[in-house]
């Protein structure tokens, strides 16, 4: 370019759909600049603890006082640990305001949460794309399911996702690579799940993110169950080993860590924006970089975090603020609530090494043609079934040969099943910009005010209840059901506040991802999402941000933007 600060597009974030824009847009021919906020990490080399042992760690993986001490929201869940604590955001640096509590876990890095996800995969329905304007509540989806199905075919055959084909019209099947194996326990259970309840309810194996043949030049999963370490192999989606390669091999992308993005540049008589304002997160210099297009991918929050703070004295409450609506409408998934029970026999069998991912029911409740429950949407169950290993001896104060003995044999059976249910949109769960506080580098910082309402308490009853029956209806003993503590943002799905609409009254986005009151700017990440669903949502940020990406390159060619 002619000049150093210039480019085609600028991406903001480096996380799922941030690596998607950057693949999508240089591999059509654009200079692409990715900015991201925190340090660089590379494939396979800054992995650090992905090949060490449970008795490596001094204290066995578990967080210790002073972890929890500097983190007191991540300490609240399971991200706080001695294994993997440099993919987790320093709290003390990133403070935030919660009016009312909300979990946020973050990763600032190269990759973001990426390297950390669950990997859980699926499409959403018709139903989903259709369920505001049918129950007349928030605004209606842009797109219908009918625009997103060639894009998630693309992204599938890119990403490589395992699972098997059944034909639910509640979870449309994927562009599937072969499916993991569900153990002899749960082949029964499905088997006497789809008997009892006459093929109304099925138990299948959960569709993740993880290759099981060799893939886009990635090595298949070798069951090791440390995704979240980082994989050497390329085992799973992430931005390192699946849309960074292929963009940095275009030669047409700039990666800038360090980089934090204060707020889009505006150009106000051209009503486009100009490129992006950026705090070197290690000097505390500001630089200014330019380009045609900008993507923010930044992650939910954070990419409603820019806008906020593109303030102007044409929008004085952030660029896209017109319709009133940004920073609302905040969602999430909401879990913690299910059943556990014993298995009795198959003491002669055993399973394959740790398979990354569970089994999946998929939603069963308020689908078309069944009676109404007194709750609006509805959820789906992660869960598996496994034995109890050599830990369960601890307790059991034992010592010498018959000590040695039991704890070298597996223990019983056991199943468990969790719920993730869906959140509506609601106006009043919102963020705003708490210019009272600030982080480490002076940038105001957001105040988060959202909470679960009566659907959601109404629906999780059913999560629990359900759960058991199913457990009790397939012959499983000593069935408990469950609600542990919950908050919103402990999904880690968070979604909405830059949603997408049919109208520049009633959203901050339109069908394509544009920022209607700057249509060279794009939102493609949970920021963008109308609706929640009730199923994982990253699959359709990776189909969005494709077809976005698409969509501002055919525009750019015409001179639209």
């Amino acid at each position: 370019m002619a000049n150093s600060n210039e480019y085609d597009a600028i991406v903001v974030g480096s996380g799922i759909s941030g690596g998607w824009a950057a693949k999508e847009l240089t591999e059509k021919g654009l200079k692409v600049l990715m900015l991201e906020r925190g340090r660089d990490v590379k494939h396979v080399t800054d992995y650090p603890t992905t090949n060490m042992d449970p008795w490596e760690f001094p204290h066995r993986g578990r967080a210790t006082n002073q972890q929890k001490e500097d983190n007191p929201v991540l300490r609240r869940d399971y991200p706080l640990n001695e294994i993997n604590p440099h993919f987790w955001v320093q709290e003390q640096e990133c403070p935030d305001t919660e009016v009312k509590r909300f979990d946020w876990y973050r990763g600032y890095h190269v990759g973001g949460r990426s390297l950390m996800w669950g990997r859980q995969t699926y499409r959403w329905s018709p139903q989903d794309f259709k369920a505001n304007e049918v129950d007349g509540i928030a605004t209606p989806w842009p797109i219908g399911y009918e625009d997103m199905a060639p894009w998630y075919s693309y992204a599938e055959k890119w990403a490589g996702i395992q699972g098997s084909y059944e034909g639910l019209p509640q979870l449309p099947d994927s562009e599937f690579l072969p499916a993991m194996e569900l153990n002899i326990v749960e082949k029964d259970v499905a088997d006497r799940l789809r008997k009892h309840y006459n093929e109304a309810r099925r138990l299948i194996i959960g569709r993740s993110a993880n290759i099981t043949v060799p893939h886009t030049g990635r090595i298949n999963c070798q069951y090791r169950d440390k995704c979240w370490l980082g994989c050497p192999f390329g085992g799973y989606f992430s931005t390192q080993s699946s849309t960074l390669p292929p963009a940095m091999a275009t030669g047409n992308l700039t990666l800038r860590p360090f980089s934090i993005v204060t707020r889009v540049l505006y150009d106000k008589d051209k009503k486009r924006a100009t490129g992006v304002e950026v705090l070197d997160a290690e000097t505390n210099q500001t630089y200014e970089f330019k380009a045609k297009i900008v993507f923010l991918n930044a992650s939910a929050l954070n990419s409603t975090w820019v806008l906020f703070n593109s303030a102007t004295d044409v929008w004085e409450g952030g660029l896209g603020s017109s319709s009133g609506q940004l920073g609302h409408n905040l969602m999430d998934h909401h879990f913690r609530v299910g059943a556990w029970a014993d298995v009795e026999g198959y003491d002669d069998k055993y399973y394959f090494g740790k398979r990354p991912t569970g089994f999946y029911v998929p939603r069963f409740r308020n689908l078309p043609g069944q009676e109404k429950r007194d709750y609006l949407r509805g959820f789906g169950y992660q869960g598996a079934a496994s034995r109890s290993g050599w830990s369960r001896g601890i307790a059991e104060l034992g010592i010498g040969g018959p000590f040695k003995e039991d704890i070298s044999r597996p223990g019983p059976w056991n199943i468990g099943m969790t719920a993730f249910g869906e959140v509506l949109p609601y106006h009043e769960n919102k963020v705003t910009l708490d210019k009272s506080k600030k982080d480490k580098w002076g940038l105001p910082v957001l105040a988060i005010d959202a909470e679960l309402k009566e659907n959601e308490a109404k629906m999780r009853i059913d999560m629990a209840n359900d759960a058991a029956e199913m457990l009790e209806a397939c012959g499983m003993k000593n069935v408990s059901p469950y609600e542990s503590d919950y908050a919103l943002g402990m999904g880690i799905h968070e979604m909405g506040t830059a949603r997408m609409g049919t109208d520049p009254s009633n959203s901050v986005l339109n069908k394509h991802n544009q920022v209607w009151d700057a249509p060279n700017v794009f939102i493609s990440d949970g920021a963008c999402m109308t609706s929640a669903s009730c199923v994982n949502p990253s699959l359709t940020y990776m189909a969005l941000t494709a077809r976005a990406a698409n969509f501002a390159v055919e525009e750019l060619k015409k001179g639209n933007l």
